[in-house]
């Protein structure tokens, strides 16, 4: 199991509601828990994966899930079984589309 931890800063996006959780931790897929949590205009992502060694894939992922919704005080927690980098991007927008009520 390997913990990664990701911080974008200056976000221009709110979001509205209260917690949500997409996704299920199954094989091939992962939860999101995405919460909003006062972090001075921020976005953390925490991504707990069974797929170790992709740091760098994850980077990519989450760096473009940012340039696309820049989310301010935000807190995302992932919990991946080995999710192809599509699912990990279908699943954070299905996250941030329930607690924006739109597209970015």
């Amino acid at each position: 199991m390997e913990t990664l931890n990701f911080r974008f800063e200056n976000g221009r996006r709110p979001l509205s509601a209260t917690p949500q959780l997409v996704g299920v931790v199954s094989s091939g897929n992962l939860e999101v828990l995405i919460e909003p949590l006062p972090l001075n205009g921020a976005c953390e992502i925490e991504i707990r994966t069974a797929a170790n060694g992709f740091g760098a894939t994850w980077q990519a992922v989450m760096t473009d899930f940012h340039e696309r919704w820049q989310l301010q005080d935000t807190r995302i927690c992932i919990n991946d079984m080995g999710a192809t980098p599509a699912v990990v991007s279908l699943r954070l927008d299905q996250a941030a589309e329930t607690m924006t009520g739109g597209l970015p």
